[in-house]
């Protein structure tokens, strides 16, 4: 009988997984491990939210395994010295994994690959994306770095064919005789012997905002298609209304993949979205994601360096810690920034509107880089993925590709009067405001001097109009062409 080694990582579902149905076609016994490799604890490392996350959507598939006759076998350590011990213990005919494509993943699977094609043969196979980083470049063979004639090549790929449904029944696990002989080189660990939990138990409050897996990730698709897709124009706008799909944590850990939800997403629409329906804007959403990864493929250095050249010349000023620190507390006297930012510090994620919001204002009025917002959001959000998070900075920087231009700086007062207007997102997040009349609740620095005494908030950190004039004129130092 022959055995494939099933290696996942941040595909962690059952259906539409191509590597778990290639080890179905190929081999009569499967052995499906996850490996937490410190080697990868890098920049590109999950931060503390996302491996909360990742703790909890692997009991998820431990127990989806189970009900189909499988284990999940964790390890802890070098993935390539593991896997080839696997590979020795079981004599295993092929190993599988589906791609990651952020640098040093890319890295690290092409030295693994070499290494275990001495031993076995080895596949990889897409099992995150809708399309491969290479495989929608303009016809010159360049990557895009406009997001609309991006869309308009994917979206010749519509209508979206069903994906495959998950295994009714795995085949086999390895035998004792062989877990027994690889655990003497390669011991395995439990789920919780991983340590993804941190000690202080800081997130238990925020994980009673989600139910984690396969199974609440197609709950949640459902949801969102039967009740908030139709109004998504509008609704994904709305902080305090639930208008957004809220998969993308999902989505990063591949309980569901891209593929699935365009298909369901399609079904009804002829397998083409309507112009400018919810559904069509949904769907540029899952493509905006696509084109975050073709970014991250052809230029792995926009994880920590402007794009736009010129912006390696702007003048930051020295950070303040306790500038940063405020903002990451949401103390900084600005309703709208302070109820974002607490909603990402209780519930680990953030709406998107917001999330534009607050990087806008850390960049732009208090005039810290864009890295120190991300590299907050990536420690803090569940949904961190490298690539959406990079791109989405440094969008709002405006040194990306396709980026809003540097000279639109949101009005955090303005934002929150239109797309908060009765208040209840700030309410909500912001107690301290429950009883301002509306009239002052985007801006209660503007209130009758008695009253704003009264308040147990703190002033505004900044003056906005002051501090956008000063943001632009840093950046009219930088406007000529970098010298190449």
């Amino acid at each position: 009988m022959s055995t494939a080694i099933l290696w996942l990582r941040q595909d962690l579902r059952l259906t539409d997984n191509p590597a778990l149905n290639a080890c179905c076609e190929l081999a009569d016994k499967i052995w499906i491990v996850y490996i937490d490799d410190p080697a990868r604890t890098t920049v590109f490392a999950p931060g503390s939210a996302s491996r909360v996350w990742l703790h909890h959507s692997l009991q998820s598939l431990e127990q989806s395994l189970a009900q189909r006759g499988q284990t999940l076998s964790c390890f802890k350590g070098d993935s390539e010295e593991i896997l080839s011990s696997l590979v020795g213990a079981s004599g295993a005919k092929i190993v599988c994994w589906n791609r990651c494509y952020d640098p040093v993943s890319r890295a690290c699977d092409t030295k693994i690959k070499l290494a275990l094609s001495e031993l076995t043969e080895v596949k990889s196979f897409n099992g995150s994306l809708f399309v491969e980083p290479w495989e929608a470049c303009k016809d010159d063979g360049s990557p895009y770095r406009v997001f609309t004639p991006f869309y308009r090549r994917v979206a010749t790929r519509f209508p979206v064919s069903p994906p495959q449904p998950a295994p009714r029944k795995l085949p086999q696990a390895p035998a004792s005789k062989e877990l027994a002989c690889a655990a003497e080189l390669a011991p395995t660990v439990t789920i919780d012997e991983l340590g993804l939990l941190p000690e202080k138990e800081w997130h238990l409050p925020m994980m009673e905002h989600w139910s984690v897996g396969e199974p609440a990730a197609n709950r949640q698709l459902d949801l969102f298609l039967a009740q908030s897709v139709a109004d998504y124009a509008d609704g994904r706008n709305l902080p305090a209304t639930a208008g957004t799909s809220r998969l993308s944590p999902h989505l990063h850990f591949g309980e569901i993949g891209p593929r699935q939800i365009l298909h369901q997403l399609l079904l009804n629409s002829g397998g083409q979205p309507q112009p400018k329906s919810g559904v069509e804007i949904y769907c540029k959403e899952i493509i905006w994601r696509e084109f975050a990864y073709q970014l991250l493929y052809h230029f792995p250095e926009m994880i920590d360096a402007p794009l736009d050249k010129r912006f390696a010349r702007f003048p930051w000023p020295p950070v303040d810690d306790n500038t940063l620190y405020r903002w990451q507390r949401g103390r900084t006297g600005v309703p709208i920034i302070d109820a974002g930012m607490r909603e990402l510090w209780h519930t680990g994620w953030m709406h998107n509107r917001v999330r534009m919001i607050v990087a806008s204002y850390l960049i732009k009025n208090l005039l810290i880089p864009w890295q120190c917002g991300e590299n907050w959001f990536r420690d803090t959000l569940v949904d961190a993925d490298l690539a959406s998070n990079a791109m989405g900075w440094q969008w709002c920087a405006g040194s990306g590709a396709d980026a809003a231009p540097y000279f639109r700086v949101f009005n955090p007062v303005l934002q929150g009067e239109k797309f908060d207007k009765n208040g209840s997102y700030v309410r909500q997040w912001v107690p301290e405001l429950m009883d301002i009349d509306n009239k002052f609740l985007h801006k209660p620095w503007e209130l009758p001097a008695d009253a704003r005494a009264a308040l147990d908030y703190p002033e505004p950190m900044v003056d906005l109009k002051m501090s956008r004039q000063r943001a632009l004129a840093a950046f009219d130092s930088i406007k000529a062409p970098a010298v190449p």
